[in-house]
């Protein structure tokens, strides 16, 4: 990896600055979490003899670059559809960037496929095609999941609200209806052994966080109950 620490460099300094066109759910510090994620998976596999993107694998050990890793990890959310201004090519952007800061075309191409796979929402739409993608690419099983932690436990509780809160405008009940279809669903999605560990500590607090919500949201009950006998005599009167 360090043959190429300068180009990592010129790309961390350049999302610094490119992630400020997102909103808090999606900043630099997401990056920085998911490379430590995915760095965390790599060097569990390493010293570990599952494969990596179990179910999808066979038993050999996919050899894994640690420069492809950190490169996919933090530019993974360059052209994310939710984010994009017009003109934005997703499809080409992460390859573009590489290649004006003197990447090799090869390796920009490989960054490209394995940022345009990460996408959770594309995976459910196309799981066949994932599933090619990472046989091709094995290093994308690690950044998906280290994408996907990062969407669990308290930070995922956190980046629900902040996402929902500032582009969608939604409520903090249609954000935690969020939950159970679609971030319970992460965990079950888990590529690698050592991001399948994560997921389910991280999913523990998920489920704890919703019992805590359930049990003070339950107030508002007695709230309404007391809106609706104070109107009652009003009614009456008239």
């Amino acid at each position: 990896m360090a043959e190429h620490q300068d180009l990592i460099n010129k790309v961390a300094v350049y999302l610094e600055g490119y992630m400020k066109r997102y909103d808090g759910s999606h900043d630099f510090q997401h990056l920085e979490r998911v490379l430590g994620l995915a760095h965390t998976i790599y060097e569990q596999l390493k010293t570990s003899s599952s494969p990596p993107t179990t179910p999808f694998s066979t038993t050999q050990q996919p050899a894994l670059d640690p420069t492809v890793i950190t490169l996919s990890a933090l530019l993974h959310d360059v052209g994310d559809r939710k984010y994009l201004k017009e003109g934005d090519d997703p499809k080409t952007m992460v390859r573009d960037l590489l290649l004006s800061f003197g990447a090799e075309k090869p390796l920009a191409d490989k960054i490209q496929a394995i940022c345009g796979g990460v996408s959770f929402s594309s995976e459910i739409k196309d799981l066949d095609h994932v599933k090619r993608l990472i046989e091709e690419y094995p290093e994308l099983a690690v950044v998906q999941d280290a994408d996907r932690l990062d969407a669990m436990g308290a930070v995922g509780v956190g980046r629900v609200f902040t996402y929902g809160g500032a582009q969608l405008r939604r409520g903090m009940e249609s954000s935690i209806a969020e939950f159970e279809p679609k971030l319970f669903m992460r965990g079950a999605m888990m590529k690698t052994e050592p991001g399948k560990r994560m997921a389910e500590q991280r999913v523990e607090i998920l489920k704890m966080f919703r019992k805590w919500w359930d049990d003070e949201v339950e107030v508002a009950g007695v709230g309404a109950s007391v809106l609706s006998s104070a109107a009652k005599p009003e009614e009456e009167h008239t």
